[in-house]
């Protein structure tokens, strides 16, 4: 599987509890922390919950 690397670029206040717990979920706290994942489907749609707060890249 391929990897991405998913970056926090906005904050998470006045978000829903279901988005602050997906950031949560995917490890990240604040904005600019870095991490990453396996590209799997489970977290994909992760991503796609928050992806108006986070930037995806992926690496090869």
């Amino acid at each position: 599987m391929s990897r991405i690397k998913v970056k926090q670029v906005k904050s998470q206040i006045n978000c829903p509890l279901i988005q602050k717990r997906t950031l949560e979920a995917l490890g990240l706290r604040k904005i600019g922390q870095v991490v990453e994942h396996e590209a799997s489907s489970a977290i994909l749609g992760m991503v796609k919950k928050v992806q108006h707060l986070v930037s995806v890249e992926e690496i090869k």
